[in-house]
């Protein structure tokens, strides 16, 4: 019997409570999580939406596709946190109150690099902070530690501070097959088929794999 794991179950380990799926958590309007992408947390996992989202206001986006997997702290700085930095102090004080409030025009406009986007099958190490408007590929994986400020290519691995593009995972002959492949987007029930050819096989291997109408 291949029977696919279920994707809306919260903890898919019962007695790892540590670990949830965030689809069946998530709430936010403005957060859109695919089937089976994880987080792990020992302290509380199901904060993720105010502990590992930070200065989300609106009206941009954090869109994680399936099958991420999150280390522990991993966050996501959204828009929201940006400062003006054009005039002497770059203080808020407009959201201080008070009739400081009456220049709230003074942040507005302030610089928004739009919806921050993460691809499929993307794993992030530990401690891990994403910045605004940034999007990472399909496939890629974020080193422990790193500080993304700017965009990470299809199965890219990228580490440090800021961080920057150690090296791709496979050629790009081998990467336009995967993206073609999207496997991430296969039945469940032939995903469940092919875990050993996704976890350990070879992009040939994966290839034959494919259901004949994702087959490249």
């Amino acid at each position: 019997m291949h029977v696919p794991a279920d994707p809306t179950v919260l903890h898919p380990m019962p007695d790892q409570p540590r670990v949830v799926l965030l689809k069946p958590l998530v709430t936010s309007p403005l957060i859109d999580v695919g089937e089976y992408s994880y987080y792990d947390d020992p302290d509380d996992p199901t904060a993720f939406e105010t502990r590992n989202v930070l200065y989300h206001y609106g009206p941009e986006r954090l869109v994680i596709g399936r099958f991420c997997a999150l280390g522990t702290g991993v966050r996501f700085l959204m828009n929201g946190a940006n400062h003006r930095m054009d005039g002497p102090s770059t203080f808020p004080f407009p959201t201080m109150g008070g009739s400081w409030a009456d220049h709230f025009d003074l942040l507005t406009g302030l610089p928004n690099r739009g919806d921050t986007v993460v691809g499929n099958d993307v794993w992030f190490g530990h401690g891990a902070t994403v910045m605004p408007g940034v999007r990472i590929g399909h496939g890629a994986i974020v080193a422990s530690g790193s500080v993304v400020t700017k965009d990470v290519p299809d199965y890219g691995i990228a580490g440090g501070n800021p961080a920057r593009l150690v090296r791709t995972r496979y050629s790009d002959e081998d990467i336009a097959r995967l993206l073609a492949l999207a496997w991430w987007d296969w039945p469940a029930e032939h995903i469940t088929r092919h875990v050993r050819t996704l976890m350990s096989g070879s992009v040939d291997e994966l290839c034959d794999a494919a259901p004949r109408a994702a087959a490249p």
